[in-house]
């Protein structure tokens, strides 16, 4: 009885994996025999000239050019280069830049060297009527052409002493700051 109470296990038919992933199925007809599959077989076998490497140093068609960080709209004020409007320079001499929130301490002298390697002509800084010694934080730098004071624009917000100062177009009339020169707020 013991002997009839036992279930019989059936076991499955054990094929290798390469039988399994076949067309069919895993399928396998009784008496065929399935060629064991290499892929570095596969790869000899192919026609024409294939590469296995990952990348190609000759051949840098997917790789995507250098970008130029500086001229994201994310990149930040410090990065980009200045805007300058070229037309609100003047177009003759007197070619005069206002310097604003300098340092107590500038010289015209220092101002002078910050600017070497441009034609500057002469330096103002106002002083205080309360106290002849005591600066008003602010100046000017007269320029003898055009290219001079251009350059000289490019430098704004350059830091002199322990101040980032401003340089811009002074107007003609009045010598104060040209409004909005540099084309964007806060710069």
């Amino acid at each position: 009885m013991a002997a009839s109470a036992k279930k019989k296990n059936k076991k499955g038919k054990t094929i290798s994996l390469t039988d399994f992933l076949t067309e069919d199925g895993g399928l396998v007809e009784e008496g065929a025999v399935s060629k064991p599959v290499c892929w570095a077989n596969e790869m000899d076998d192919l026609e024409g000239d294939v590469s296995t490497t990952w990348h190609s140093n000759d051949d840098d068609v997917y790789r995507a050019p250098p970008t130029d960080r500086s001229i994201l709209p994310t990149a930040p004020w410090a990065a980009r280069e200045p805007i300058i409007d070229r037309s609100r320079l003047p177009k003759s001499p007197t070619y005069t830049a206002f310097l604003g929130n300098l340092p107590y301490d500038v010289t015209e002298e220092s101002i002078k060297e910050f600017f070497k390697g441009l034609n500057t002509s002469a330096v103002r800084l106002p002083r205080a009527p309360s106290n002849p010694e005591r600066l008003k934080g602010f100046g000017y730098a007269e320029f003898e052409d055009r290219d001079s004071l251009f350059s000289a624009l490019s430098l704004n917000k350059e830091s002199l002493g322990n101040r980032r100062f401003q340089v811009d177009v002074a107007d003609q009339e009045d010598g104060a700051p040209s409004p909005s020169f540099h084309g964007r707020a806060g710069a």
